[in-house]
């Protein structure tokens, strides 16, 4: 994603022949995690679009009752923990990433008890809700905010002050504020996001406004992110998607004083709710699991093998279209870069308790799976490493049955980010539950829903896959239930890749042997194991072994038992 708001890049050659004789990745066998909650090793994580999920009451919106009306589906395909992006109230300027109040739901959602029984409802179902922590800005319409406009002592917000408000000599990212005695402020995202006050890392003459990170506003600041956590925790959340985590003190060299508050509230975290999590939205895991994180997502332009965050990353060398990816027809890709990040970042974080969240896609920037450039076999072998690879999977709602991404849709509550590659409305589309109206997602007229279905009248449904064992809602919720059961596919058991070409070929736990060929031509490989004679198939499309020799068909792949 760009930021908040994205996700992986790079090719290499096929390779083919003998696994041992192109093996260049050995073996990581991580430590057991320590420090975090031990529900995190077999959680399979689900994100939904609150938005365009599932309208309980016809108004075209979704809602909190339409979650709780869908949880048994969500129970029935295995996943454990649901990412609710923010329900707060909000002018929605960003979809709700713009807060005026952090304690309390958006009207359009429903109520407070609504979400209390939600979280309650799905607990009983065995499932966890993780909220989203706006923790760096807030609206405009927040109430912080106005009142700072006038209280020059206020130091909540990052302003110049009436002193340092000449419109043509501003710094970047600082907005006038017409008719304030406040001058201009810092924003985060859009002008309508005032970044909260962390204060700087750094002073500088040329900016004396700015405020050291124990000055009381900052302080301030500090005291009501865990407020705000203890809010929802009490009401028995399962801890938070922290947004643009990095963001919090400004002009901060590698992020060191950011990193500092975030341990404070980790070790606030592990002393009064040791049973919860927080995720980051920072992309760079070695930082983000020192700054006290559980888990960092790997982000397509946040993960590349350079520590230089503007890079690139490994991501995109799996599914970005239009770069060559592995995940592409044509065979032209590799999963070598992939694996080099993974190789390099891994071993190190899972040894200090830390997990990689591995993304099929988002509401953001990052493309859903089905881009318009793969069919439904490519998809299969996508999900395939997704819920097989040494991670915190985590699938975005309606990856699981490929709804594809959608171009040309109207701009809806800043969805249009002026991203080059499309806008974000691209990937929120409703959730395609049956053939009725609207897919069943709402009763609304079609010209009220938040945003149009995909009219193509061949769409995949949840009803459609349900009960067809062949189909990839199917193989996604045995493959859920596989990784769940065997400890072998726990992120910190064993990997041991042995092709980053086609077929991309790994062992886990020293058991289960794994091979994907999202291309449209066959691929083999020599496999140097004599387990893999007596080898049972748990997953197989077009795959067969005939002596040491893996051969995958076209968009075929296979999952082995060598026990």
């Amino acid at each position: 994603m760009v930021s908040r708001r994205n996700f992986l890049v790079g090719s290499g050659a096929v390779i083919l022949g003998s696994a041992l004789a192109n093996s260049t990745f050995s073996g990581i066998a991580h430590a057991a995690p320590q420090g975090g909650p031990a529900w995190l090793e077999k959680s399979v994580m689900y994100l939904l679009y609150p938005q365009t999920f599932a309208d309980s009451d016809g108004d075209g919106i979704g809602d909190i009752k339409g979650i709780i009306g869908r949880l048994d589906y969500l129970k029935w395909l295995g996943v454990n923990l649901i990412w609710i992006p923010p329900i707060y109230p909000s002018p929605f300027k960003d979809a709700g990433y713009d807060v005026s109040d952090y304690k309390a739901v958006a009207s359009r959602y429903g109520t407070l008890k609504d979400f209390e029984t939600l979280v309650k409802t799905a607990r009983e179902k065995g499932i966890r809700i993780l909220l989203d922590l706006v923790a760096g800005h807030t609206s405009d319409q927040h109430p912080w905010f106005t009142a700072s406009e006038t209280d020059l002592k206020d130091g909540r917000y990052i302003w110049t002050g009436p002193d340092h408000a000449d419109a043509d000599d501003l710094p970047g990212n600082y907005v006038l504020r017409e008719g304030s005695k406040r001058g201009a402020f810092l924003h985060n995202y859009y002008e309508s996001q005032p970044a909260l006050n962390y204060g700087f890392a750094r002073m500088d003459p040329e900016e004396p406004w700015r405020q050291t990170v124990d000055a009381e506003g900052p302080m301030a600041n500090r005291a009501a992110l865990q407020e705000i956590m203890k809010h929802w925790l009490d009401l028995g959340v399962s801890g938070f998607r922290c947004d643009m985590a990095f963001s919090l003190v400004k002009d901060d060299p590698g992020y060191a004083e950011t990193s500092k508050i975030w341990r404070a509230n980790r070790k606030w975290l592990d002393a009064n709710y040791p049973e919860a999590m927080l995720i980051s939205e920072w992309g760079y895991a070695k930082q983000s699991i020192d700054a006290g994180f559980h888990a960092d997502f790997f982000l397509h332009n946040l993960g590349s093998t350079s520590p230089d965050p503007t890079k690139g990353g490994a991501w995109n060398s799996l599914f970005l279209s239009g770069k060559d990816p592995y995940f592409s027809d044509s065979g032209s890709g590799s999963a070598k870069i992939f694996v080099d990040t993974w190789t390099q970042w891994s071993g190190d974080i899972r040894q200090r308790g830390g997990y990689i969240a591995l993304p099929t896609g988002n509401f953001d920037d990052a493309n859903r799976l089905n881009d318009g450039n793969r069919g439904t076999a490519s998809l299969k072998s996508g999900l395939v490493l997704q819920l097989t690879w040494p991670t915190l999977p985590m699938i975005y709602n309606g990856e699981e049955i490929g709804m594809k991404m959608i171009k040309g849709l109207p701009n809806k509550e800043g969805s249009d980010d002026g991203d080059p590659d499309g806008d974000r409305q691209r990937n929120r589309t409703p959730m395609q539950w049956d053939s009725t109206a609207n897919a069943g997602f709402s009763k609304a007229p079609a010209d009220k829903l938040y945003l149009p279905i995909d009219k193509d009248p061949k769409r995949p449904t949840v009803e459609a896959q349900q009960d067809d064992p062949d189909s990839l809602l199917c193989l996604v919720q045995r493959l859920i239930k596989l990784r769940k059961s065997e400890t072998a596919f726990d992120p910190s058991s064993e990997l041991r890749v042995l092709s980053t070409g086609y077929p991309f070929t790994y062992l886990r736990g020293d058991r289960y042997l794994v091979a994907v060929n999202p291309r449209r031509d066959a691929a083999e490989i020599v496999v140097d194991d004599a387990r893999l004679g007596r080898a049972r198939s748990v997953e197989n499309v077009g795959t067969t072994i005939d002596g040491p020799r893996l051969q995958v068909d076209g968009f075929g792949f296979g999952i082995f038992d060598l026990s």
